[in-house]
């Protein structure tokens, strides 16, 4: 279909239907599944949880969204090189709700820690690759294409804002498990849409890999995959032996791999025979771009882990005469992000090639979201001994946050692809995720430090994690110039 005259929805092609539905089911089916999971592992067995130990439980949510990112190099490359685009996010979906599944039988931590490997596999298919289809959409210089990828994440976010209060009315309802069937029926309905309706509407080339594996590489690459399971294997048992193979310190390794991956990837790129100098100069351009990205990042997803249990133990749980429940507070995020949708989408189109560069809005972003921590060390002062905050000081703080989310998350988006070297275009969206991994790797160890119900470390916490944000927003503003440069004509 000709890109100038497919407008089919909402002025934009008729693919971002089915993309937009697609993430819509599988936000829901993740992020109701992410609103009680923290409660689920720290409750007492007698309250239907796990009775995990509550700082355990804050690592391994933040270790799991890690996981969950990082395995996106994995999507990547198999779309690249293996698969295509259209099934790798086929199969990514049937693994997340067979994930689910898992997690909606009452087998304990052998389910959850099951259902993890599940959801980390399919969710590596299948987001960076949808992502990376949204921008197949459009031709290079397609003025539509930042607006696209805002309506395109307002679909994500109207999933995760249904999925709170419906899958933790099915817990209360019933129990967690019925709350995380909920999920898996959410992914299933998505896999539905997504194979009628891309049938007709997305390109055909998103079945066909960009850069087919040859015979000799896909002997090199099960070569390399059977030297990194021996590796594990090898790892565990060293650990077994010496009485270390404990949930910390494997949370402890995977951060330090969360981190290393992505340091590896962008050398592998930089070093590459297939990037062209152009391609170089732009995937250097990201870096810095990436940096800014792995703070928000770290701040952003602790959202589900920090002010959950901010919500859960400081917080007043009612609110003119309504009672609340903390996981609803997770209903914030998406609900601000629905809101300003509209308003960005719109400005970005009325100031068109007036608007502020990428990393212009990057460090605003940034600023942003240093600011929304500081406001929550207003109530806390002067707060008398067991006293709670009034509620409306999560929504305040949630909505400044997600004003960055909307400077720094669809741009950061639309930057990639059109950043991304030729030959590395589903592992370059790729790399946009593992700044979430490389962000909530660190978040496994800086969420030990947040004493919840204690206001003088929430204080430090929040104070101190602003204060950073705000330095690297500085930062950042004195390297805009130099960025631009090396973005060689890409804004």
């Amino acid at each position: 279909m000709d890109e100038k005259k497919d407008r089919g929805f909402f002025g934009q092609p008729t693919g971002l239907r089915t993309l937009f539905l697609t993430e819509f089911w599988e936000r829901f089916s993740y992020y109701g599944m992410r609103a009680i999971l923290l409660f689920y592992m720290y409750y007492a067995v007698t309250k239907g949880g796990l009775g995990m130990d509550r700082t355990t439980a804050a690592s391994v949510m933040s270790i799991y969204g890690s996981l969950v990112y990082m395995s996106s190099v994995l999507g990547g490359f198999i779309s690249d090189r293996l698969l295509g685009a259209r099934r790798t996010v086929f199969w990514g979906g049937v693994a997340i709700m067979l994930g689910h599944i898992v997690l909606s039988l009452p087998i304990g931590q052998a389910g959850l820690f099951s259902s993890i490997a599940l959801i980390v596999i399919g969710t590596g298919l299948l987001k960076p690759n949808v992502s990376e289809m949204v921008g197949g959409l459009y031709t290079e210089g397609d003025p539509r294409r930042d607006s696209g990828f805002s309506i395109y994440v307002m679909g994500i976010n109207l999933g995760s804002l249904f999925a709170p209060p419906a899958v933790n009315a099915m817990s209360n309802h019933f129990n967690f498990h019925a709350g995380f069937s909920l999920a898996a029926i959410g992914m299933f309905i998505g896999l539905i849409v997504y194979w009628w309706d891309g049938r007709k509407y997305l390109p055909k080339e998103s079945l066909k890999a960009p850069d087919p594996i040859t015979d000799k590489e896909r002997t090199k690459f099960f070569q390399r995959v059977a030297i990194v399971i021996v590796a594990i294997i090898v790892i565990v048992i060293v650990m077994m032996f010496a009485h270390a193979f404990t949930i910390d310190n494997i949370i402890t390794i995977i951060s330090i791999l969360g981190i290393a991956l992505p340091i590896g990837y962008f050398v592998m790129m930089i070093t590459s025979k297939k990037v062209t100098k152009i391609e170089r100069s732009r995937v250097l351009a990201y870096i810095p771009l990436f940096l800014a990205a792995v703070i928000f990042w770290a701040i952003e997803e602790q959202g589900s882990v920090v002010l959950a249990l901010f919500a859960a133990e400081q917080t007043r749980l009612s609110f003119a005469g309504f009672k609340l429940s903390a996981p609803l507070f997770q209903m914030l995020n998406p609900f601000f992000i629905i809101i300003y949708t509209p308003f960005f989408a719109w400005l970005w189109i009325k100031l068109s090639k007036r608007q502020p560069s990428s990393p212009s809005k990057f460090w605003m972003g940034l600023v942003a979201t240093a600011i929304s921590y500081f406001v929550l060390i207003i109530p806390l002062m002067g707060l008398a001994p067991g006293g709670k905050v009034s509620p409306l000081w999560l929504v305040l703080s949630w909505g400044i946050i997600e004003i960055g989310e909307m400077l720094i998350s669809p741009v950061g988006l639309s930057a990639t692809t059109k950043l991304a070297p030729k030959a590395f275009k589903g592992q370059m969206m790729s790399m946009w995720f593992l700044a979430d991994s490389a962000g909530q790797a660190a978040n496994a160890q800086i969420v030990k430090l947040f004493k919840p119900g204690d206001p003088q470390n929430e204080m430090m916490f929040f104070g101190a994690t602003g204060i950073v944000t705000l330095v690297a927003a500085v930062i950042l503003i004195l390297f805009v110039p130099k960025i631009k440069k090396l973005m060689q004509g890409v804004n």
